[in-house]
């Protein structure tokens, strides 16, 4: 089963889902603004990507962190700030039986598909 996080009205993710639909693949959508992920969902994806792939640096919410939120930026502390604040996640964030996958392209679902069949 695939479960893609991220925000309903992202467009990065409706780019993700209806590329999903058109191939049929079956999947969940959580918004993690109104179910954030667990600490453990989130140390799993932290381990697997790594925080620099998972922390949105983009977002108009870092820009609005303060200077001592940004520096010194270590595993344990973008922990607490993705709790903190989940729309620092980069989206769309995918689970599967394969692990995490980060962002979107045809490209890297076509490859994750064609893994999964």
């Amino acid at each position: 089963m695939i479960t893609l996080y991220g925000i309903a009205n992202c467009d990065t993710i409706k780019k993700a889902r209806r590329w999903l639909e058109q191939q049929q693949l079956p999947y969940q959508f959580i918004d993690y603004r109104e179910h954030p992920l667990s600490r453990e969902q989130l140390q799993n994806a932290l381990d697997e990507l790594g925080y620099t792939s998972l922390l949105n640096t983009r977002s108009t919410t870092y820009r609005q962190l303060s200077a001592e939120d940004k520096t010194e930026l270590d595993a344990n502390k973008v922990l607490v700030l993705l709790q903190a604040h989940p729309t620092l996640i980069k989206r769309p964030l995918l689970h599967c039986a394969l692990g995490y996958r980060v962002g979107f392209s045809e490209q890297s679902y076509q490859e994750l598909k064609e893994q999964l069949v």
